[in-house]
């Protein structure tokens, strides 16, 4: 898998991947990351890559020509990529659609800064718009970022014991259940008896009854709905 993340701050996006599971799955060729300064696309001995709206407004709004240069650079490959723009206004990420991107072989995503793209960009250059949740942020940045962990570790080969992948949050629509190790007993609190009773089949059980407890009290919608949603494992 190809990730291209265009970005004024590609600095600031370089230390996400040179740690954990990510950096290793690099140096594993696993999945190939490409960081865009999207500046170098700029025309002007200033790099400028925003102006101001038309219509007036406040704020600065990043303007096409970049983007489309950017853009078309990251087209240059035998295989058109998948642009994604995260944005406020997209639909929802979750679980089921960061396991449908990661079976993508190129992605590209475009972080916003400012009030946003140029609407010729999304139109032209965007395959699809995504959000976090309904809350702004002050650029695309994390947004991308949170999103390719979340679609990288789906690749075969990220994570190391694929079987994990099917006990955490999300992947059967519940969240995750508790989970302990050792002491056994810390400040008077106890692991749960049948963890240490070596009875797989209870102890199935328990971690059945817990996950549908902790999706009840804490996410009743995804018990509603049966759907899936996006966040961290646990």
């Amino acid at each position: 898998m190809q990730v291209d993340v265009i970005t004024i701050f590609p600095g600031m996006c370089q230390g996400f991947f040179d740690y954990g599971i990510l950096h290793q799955a690099i140096r594993k060729g696993l999945f190939r990351l490409e960081l865009v300064d999207l500046r170098e696309f700029a025309a002007d001995r200033h790099r400028t890559v925003d102006d101001r709206p038309y219509g007036g407004g406040e704020g600065m709004v990043l303007k096409p020509e970049p983007l489309f240069r950017a853009v078309e650079r990251c087209r240059q490959g035998q295989r058109k990529p998948w642009v994604v723009y995260p944005s406020p206004q997209g639909r929802r990420f979750t679980q089921e659609k960061a396991v449908e991107l990661s079976r993508k072989s190129h992605l590209t995503f475009i972080c916003g800064r400012y009030e946003g793209v140029d609407q010729r960009a999304l139109d032209d250059l965007v395959d699809e718009e995504i959000s976090m949740g309904d809350f702004v942020v002050t650029g695309g940045e994390l947004p991308a970022l949170l999103m390719v962990d979340a679609i990288v570790r789906m690749v075969p080969g990220v994570v190391g014991k694929p079987a994990s992948l099917e006990q955490e949050s999300f992947a059967n629509g519940l969240l995750d259940y508790p989970q302990y190790t050792r002491p056994a007993r810390y400040r008077d609190r106890a692991v749960p008896d049948v963890l240490l009773s070596g009875n797989h089949g209870e102890i199935r059980s328990w971690r059945e009854e817990q996950a549908l407890r902790r999706t009840r009290d804490r996410r009743p919608d995804l018990l509603a709905s049966g759907a899936s949603s996006g966040g961290a494992k646990g």
